[in-house]
């Protein structure tokens, strides 16, 4: 039992991908969050990703439109999180199915900004990989591009 829970922890330590997933923290070096604002909800914040990190320059916006695949991985977390709001209120607390939908619906509008930044983390993640040696990389080759120019 004691093995579990090791594995479980450290599938969430820095390094891992479920580390930047729920962390919103840069894919590449995950030393600085890729959000601009903290806060989930603020409207007009929300979604605001840094141009690139600071610690390691990795682009967040990799090209135009990026994020738009994450339309598609938000379906499915919101799916996810629609029938947990269904078991908990039809099975647990044992609601008609009215309520069910109620509560459905009251939960994809609440987690909405949880959705939307988890998914853009799972997106990114498919396609940048943790490199810990990208910060040490990263100032090595501004480095060299300062002595270059110079």
């Amino acid at each position: 039992m004691r093995l579990v829970f090791s594995n479980i922890f450290t599938m969430f330590k820095k390094g891992s991908r479920l580390y930047s997933i729920f962390t919103g923290t840069c894919p590449r070096c995950q030393e600085e969050s890729m959000y601009t604002y903290k806060n989930l909800y603020h409207p007009a914040k929300t979604l605001k990703v840094d141009e690139q990190c600071s610690h390691c320059g990795l682009r967040y916006r990799i090209e135009p439109s990026f994020f738009y695949g994450a339309m598609y991985v938000s379906y499915g977390v919101g799916t996810a999180f629609a029938v947990a709001a269904f078991i908990i209120s039809f099975f647990f607390f044992g609601s008609g199915l009215k309520t069910a939908f109620i509560a459905i619906m009251a939960t994809l509008v609440v987690f909405m900004p949880v959705i939307m930044r988890v998914s853009r983390n799972i997106w990114i993640n498919f396609f940048v990989h943790y490199d810990p040696n990208a910060v040490e990389n990263h100032k090595k080759n501004t480095e060299t591009e300062e002595k270059q120019h110079i």
